[in-house]
């Protein structure tokens, strides 16, 4: 349990710097008093969580191969695979990149944007995109080093974007009068400065980085495929299921959709420890796998639960008793706040559940059944939440979208848990 809060309280830090970068975007454009503003950042925030939870996924896998030939006691080639898997986290975000830059307009009206609010989230997209590939290769090395179990190093990289935006977001935003433009600015800056300190941890403090060779990525591909390719797929059902969240709302007005814009910032960072929870037990249970100690990743198991449940519900009374605070902060009025107080109040206390199937999804990743983890998790994005989401929409309009998500959570954080722990029995009989 100590290792388990160790390795996740500092990767929380990390993981939750990260999206606070887009909370502080929001934040400081709320004070603009712009409905069409905060619409924009939940459209254009879409776009951009589709790269990071891509690059998460390659991340995952970077520090899945590196923790389990490190268990395994293969020093060298865990140093291949740190490289190749870094080149190919870049070569997937810089295709995201270049896709999302040529067709922004097309894809930001697929997800209901239409006049100001769509000319202006199709500016913030179009100043991020060249910085996908810096945080695609951050993202990588910071997973890397939880794969080293340097979790302070990894913690710092996320951490240097969101300093950097907190700083320059109110100097280029009301200083210079930049505006939405200026927040996008903060961020790929940030991004910039993410992907040096992560490379010069990475190669600098560790010298983990083998030379790059062609020949090596490819023989190292097929292994990459195997682990990023579900962990992708499994990554990208959430980017989806919160598209069809925002287009699903975008006929309810600007109003609502700006109330998920501000949930969909609030969430990663009140569940930030849990977002980090499956990274951080991940390389534990990947080098215990590589020890054949399986009573340990069991054991993983338990623990990580454990700590979701005290989580979340320490998390989710703290919400409760400050919804009007929360939503004050936010400047939202009208159907923006009650929506946003509605949330805090009724629907985060879903997120136990949604907490509990990271931590299967951690469990199956590192333990050659990523496509258990893209089944989940694509289950959770479709029969979990479009029949639920028109069921709840038809009942109780903007509030019953929330509520359809929220009780997707519950039905495949159960069924995930119970898969998880029928694998861990069935990998203790075969070592038996």
């Amino acid at each position: 349990m100590r290792h388990v809060v160790r390795m996740t309280l500092t990767g929380a830090f990390g993981l939750m710097a990260m999206f606070f970068v887009d909370l502080i975007d929001l934040f400081f454009l709320n004070l603009l008093k712009k409905t069409e503003v905060t619409a924009a950042i939940g459209f254009a925030g879409t776009l951009a969580f589709t790269n990071l939870a891509v690059s998460i996924g390659t991340g995952i896998a970077a520090a899945a191969l590196v923790a389990r030939n490190l268990g395994a006691g293969r020093v060298e080639e865990a140093r291949n695979f740190a490289t190749s898997a870094t080149i190919f986290s870049l070569f997937v975000s810089f295709t995201i990149a270049g896709l999302v830059a040529l067709f922004a307009d097309q894809l930001l009206m697929l997800l209901g944007a239409k006049g100001e609010a769509l000319e202006l989230a199709r500016l913030y997209v179009r100043i991020l995109c060249p910085g996908f590939t810096l945080l695609g290769g951050a993202v990588c090395f910071s997973f890397i080093l939880r794969g080293l179990g340097d979790a302070k190093r990894a913690m710092y990289i996320t951490l240097v974007i969101a300093v950097i935006t907190a700083v320059l977001d109110p100097i280029l935003i009301f200083g210079l009068g930049l505006g939405i433009r200026g927040a996008a600015i903060a961020t790929l800056t940030g991004y910039c400065g993410a992907f040096i300190v992560g490379w010069l941890s990475v190669q600098r403090v560790h010298q983990f980085l083998a030379p790059p060779n062609i020949e090596r990525l490819f023989q190292d591909l097929p292994a990459i495929l195997a682990v990023a390719g579900p962990i992708m797929l499994t990554q990208l059902a959430t980017p989806f299921a919160n598209a069809y969240m925002t287009a699903a709302t975008a006929p309810f007005g600007d109003d609502a959709v700006a109330a998920i814009a501000i949930i969909g910032r609030l969430v990663p960072v009140a569940f930030g420890i849990i977002f980090a929870l499956s990274g951080s037990v991940g390389p534990i249970i990947g080098q215990n796998i590589g020890a054949q100690k399986f009573d340990r990743v069991r054991q993983t198991l338990w623990d990580a639960l454990k700590f979701n449940g005290i989580y979340t519900m320490t998390t989710c009374t703290l919400l409760l008793l400050l919804r009007e605070q929360v939503a004050s902060l936010f400047n939202a009025q009208g159907e923006t706040r009650e929506l946003v107080i509605f949330f805090c109040t009724v629907i985060s206390w879903t997120w136990a559940f949604a907490g509990a199937q990271f931590v299967a999804n951690a469990l199956f990743n590192n333990t050659n059944r990523a496509t258990y983890s893209t089944l989940t998790n694509w289950g959770k994005a479709t029969i979990g939440t479009i029949p639920l989401v028109v069921w709840g929409a038809s009942l109780w309009g903007a509030e019953g979208i929330l509520i359809g998500i929220g009780a997707g959570s519950v039905i495949f954080g159960v069924v995930s848990t119970i898969w998880a722990f029928a694998v861990v029995s069935r990998l203790n009989r075969g070592a038996a």
